[in-house]
């Protein structure tokens, strides 16, 4: 048997060479366990801590920092929960809980419109979301009944446009290459949600260590 005392609480801002826990227990089965658990605590504290630099970037504005699907196989359930815990928000977890109409199915279905037509008649009770390239669509999307619009890799300039133009009729989201170099531009253009996959792909596992003690 293994017990745990935990020094820390879960979403807390961790100094260097500070203490988590004390594990109590068989050795053998300390040891044993030692590196898949530190591999999980090592990956799903990264992913907590890029997404808590990120938003308290932007905690003065009211966009929401959102994750993506861009996750590691098989660790989606933990590393969202990790987004959680970082101060992000869920953006779907798969093909089942949400829509999102992108650019290969605007090019198969000839329009914007003709796929918003399809999904709706398919399944028109799962939130539906639109990702548009340019101005132009997000017109056309803008008259349709959907739940958000993301700007794929809109400039400053042409997300200010679309926050114009949206007039706050339909939720905006901004995405693409975002970074910490640039989130707050973006938050302040008056969009809703940023997303980002770097979050949970793009992360270095934080230096986590178990030391016995004698």
């Amino acid at each position: 048997m293994i017990e745990i005392e935990w020094l820390v609480t879960e979403g807390d801002w961790i100094e260097k060479n500070t203490t988590l826990c004390h594990i109590k227990g068989d050795q053998r089965a300390i040891l044993s366990a030692e590196r898949v658990a530190l591999n999980f605590l090592q990956t799903l504290s990264s992913t907590a801590t890029k997404t808590r630099l990120l938003v308290d970037k932007i905690s003065h504005t009211q966009c929401q920092l959102l994750d993506t699907r861009k996750t590691i196989p098989n660790l989606r359930q933990a590393q969202k929960q990790a987004v959680i815990i970082g101060g992000g928000v869920n953006h779907r977890f798969g093909l089942f809980d949400a829509i999102m109409i992108k650019e290969n199915h605007i090019d198969i279905l000839g329009s914007i419109t003709n796929a918003v037509k399809l999904a709706k008649q398919q399944n028109h009770n799962l939130p539906l979301i639109v990702e548009v390239e340019n101005l132009t669509q997000l017109k056309e999307a803008l008259s349709l009944p959907i739940d958000r619009i993301l700007c794929d890799n809109f400039s400053i300039d042409l997300l200010k446009q679309a926050v114009e133009l949206s007039k706050g009729k339909i939720p905006l989201e901004a995405s693409g290459n975002i970074d910490e170099n640039n989130i707050i531009q973006i938050a302040k253009t008056g969009v809703n949600f940023i997303s980002t996959g770097s979050i949970t792909k793009n992360i270095q596992a934080i230096d986590l260590s178990l030391i016995i003690e004698k």
